[in-house]
């Protein structure tokens, strides 16, 4: 049965509620189609708002970053809230007016406080996992990772409970008197896929090709 993120949303969406959800399959669902997501803190009354890869665990979002680097010290420092966004384009709706055109989108936006995962089995095995989503099993193929290279990594998350959705997914809603104006409308679909792989030209050797993932 799918689970409700409603009652423990920080503020419910109030601009189009219509295209709202607080279902947190999907929003678990969105959050595993993206790779990235922009972390919002404030630091002395300053926003800022820091783009970086995101990976789930569980009920769990986790991001890294330099152990030192704002979006990972910040909010552990002041134990304070951050907000997260992650949003996907599907595509662009066309429409025959220009006041009603608009895009067909996923968005999913998040709320907490960030724990900072500071046992090394446990980082380890975030490592792995995020590197499982960017390109699955090439974990065990790489160099192991060294002390060095673990302490100089902060790995924080924040729990999936305080979060909301909004996406749109169908055609132009044009005003009833436009339906016969003489252009075309509908959706222009984006389609996402990786290109060519492009080997690092100091390599001599050839070694078999990463895997990727479907899309991001």
């Amino acid at each position: 049965m799918s689970q409700s993120l409603e009652e423990t949303a920080l503020s419910k969406v109030k601009r189009g509620p219509n295209r709202a959800s607080y279902d947190k399959d999907l929003a678990l669902d969105i959050i595993d189609a993206a790779l990235m997501c922009h972390v919002g803190q404030t630091k002395d009354g300053q926003v800022f708002v820091t783009p970086t890869c995101h990976w789930r665990d569980g009920d769990y979002l986790y991001w890294h970053g330099h152990s030192k680097a704002r979006n990972i010290k910040g909010p552990i420092d002041a134990a304070e809230k951050v907000c997260i966004n992650i949003s996907q384009l599907d595509g662009l709706v066309m429409a025959r007016s220009a006041f009603h055109h608009s895009v067909n989108y996923r968005s999913v936006t998040l709320f907490g406080v960030p724990e900072l995962v500071e046992d090394k089995e446990e980082k380890v095995h975030q490592f792995k996992l995020f590197l499982d989503k960017v390109s699955p099993g090439r974990w065990e193929t790489l160099r192991p990772v060294n002390e060095q290279e673990i302490k100089a990594t902060g790995v924080v998350r924040i729990k999936i409970d305080e979060a909301s959705v909004k996406f749109r997914a169908e055609p132009p809603v044009d005003d009833p008197a436009d339906n016969d104006w003489p252009v075309w409308a509908g959706v222009v679909p984006l389609k996402r896929e990786w290109g060519t792989i492009e080997q690092d030209p100091s390599q001599t050797a050839h070694y078999p090709a990463p895997k990727a993932p479907d899309a991001f």
